[in-house]
């Protein structure tokens, strides 16, 4: 089964906790402060393993957790850094923030990595808090939280030759006589639904990837049909073989097919009008054929004359090794690199952002007699420091009184035992200046 589409959750693994502790050795008076900082929680990263040609994995597993960085240790011991994950992925998958829609990375190449969610930093025990004024604090902190997002993955087939052109014109059977590929073949409309791939040995010691993609249809470029799910995958390809049914036996004209097939190419993506196209004028073994091949030929002169037609028989094989070598000789002459496609500036790319500055704004509001303190800065102080100490209470009630806390506090009423919440913590209010 091909699957090209999945979304997992992903979360890097949490920092250890900071440690408090002190030297207690025989021959070491006053050792002073001794807890040692936790370790880093691991990286995800997912890696391109060109072995993999689809998504299935991930059908079963969708969650992703990477381990958590070891606690600090006595002595001053760093505590162990987790393991990153390496998650492996097939070439052609583009990782997107389900969330914000950002397009993380576009993986191409086999052994191309992104990380795509960072461990979150140790926690500094007590030996980082050491200063002259305090030579034996009290004070660690809590592991900070790995990032966690949720992703959605896309597989765009990466292969040489996409085979485009109408359901049932016969591109899986051309796949089928050319490679060693079973695609499911039958007389009803979108046998094919999703794409299959074979290597195709075109017999002078040259080869190429083959896919038969999802047969189109009017309004694909709008989802209509199997809409995107098949002209995601044309973009990959170096080459379109534009199959059409030269004997019209679906009632439809030939050019016309040709015509609407190649406008919704265009509209889903305007470089794939400029992908060099090969017109495989298919069924040559059926009445009618060879006159709507002189009328198909006249027409699209008028139109691009530079258009290669090649007539084929995929049931009798009558001019198909001729095409296989037309094909090879212009993957021959043309860029690895999707024409038209970015591929290459996309996986290159680097974006550079800004850290961002610490945010000191706050606001308060009223529910009753408590006052609650909203402030992502300090709600980020509370996680990451172990409150259990008279120490860490200290600094958190100077952190209070630095950014102008504790004087809005007074403005808006609050007095000696009034009750301030600062997200799952409450403390009272207490006026005494020997605090800071």
């Amino acid at each position: 089964m091909f699957i090209d589409t999945a979304k997992i959750y992903v979360k890097g693994g949490d920092g250890g906790d900071g440690l408090v502790a002190f030297r207690r050795e025989k021959y070491v008076p006053d050792g002073g402060p001794a807890g040692g900082d936790g370790g880093r929680g691991g990286d995800i990263i997912f890696k391109v393993d060109e072995g993999l040609r689809t998504l299935m994995d991930f059908r079963y597993q969708r969650h992703f957790k990477a381990d958590k960085g070891i606690k600090g240790r006595n002595k001053s011991q760093h505590g162990a850094n987790a393991d990153h994950m390496v998650v492996r992925i097939p070439p052609g998958t583009v990782l997107i923030d389900d969330d914000t829609g950002e397009v993380i990375a576009d993986m191409t190449r086999h052994g191309q990595y992104v990380v795509v969610a960072r461990g979150g930093r140790g926690g500094r025990g007590n030996t980082r808090f050491a200063t002259a004024a305090n030579t034996a604090p009290e004070l660690a902190e809590n592991g900070e939280e790995g990032q966690e997002r949720y992703l959605r993955m896309e597989l765009k087939v990466m292969a040489d030759v996409g085979l485009v052109g109408f359901p049932s014109v016969g591109k899986s059977t051309l796949l089928s006589v050319v490679s060693a590929a079973k695609p499911k073949i039958g007389a009803y409309h979108f046998t094919t639904i999703t794409p299959n791939l074979g290597v195709v040995d075109v017999g002078d010691g040259r080869s190429f990837v083959m896919a038969d993609l999802p047969g189109l249809i009017e309004g694909a470029h709008e989802g209509i049909g199997l809409g995107h799910e098949f002209l995601r995958h044309v973009e990959r390809t170096r080459i379109i073989i534009h199959v059409v049914d030269m004997s019209g036996s679906e009632g439809r004209d030939p050019f016309d097919d040709w015509v609407k097939i190649n406008d919704e190419l265009k509209q889903y993506n305007a470089a794939l009008a400029e992908r060099p196209q090969i017109v495989a004028a298919n069924k040559m073994d059926m009445p009618e054929s060879e006159e709507n091949l002189v009328s198909f030929r006249e027409r699209t002169a008028e139109v691009r004359p530079d258009m290669q037609i090649m007539p084929i028989s995929s049931l009798t094989k009558q001019g198909v090794q001729d095409l296989l070598y037309r094909t090879t000789d212009i993957l021959d002459s043309i860029p690895v690199a999707p024409i038209g496609e970015e591929v290459a500036e996309t996986t290159e790319r680097k974006v550079y952002k800004l850290e961002a500055q610490e945010d000191d704004s706050f606001t308060i509001t009223r529910e009753n007699d408590t006052f609650i303190v909203s402030s992502p800065r300090i709600e980020r102080m509370l996680k990451r420091m172990q409150l259990s100490t008279h120490d860490a209470i200290l600094k958190l009630a100077r952190t209070l009184r630095h950014m102008g806390v504790d004087a809005e506090l007074r403005k808006r009423g609050a007095v000696e035992g009034t009750i301030v919440r600062i997200a799952d913590f409450e403390f009272e209010f207490v006026e005494n200046s020997s605090y800071y």
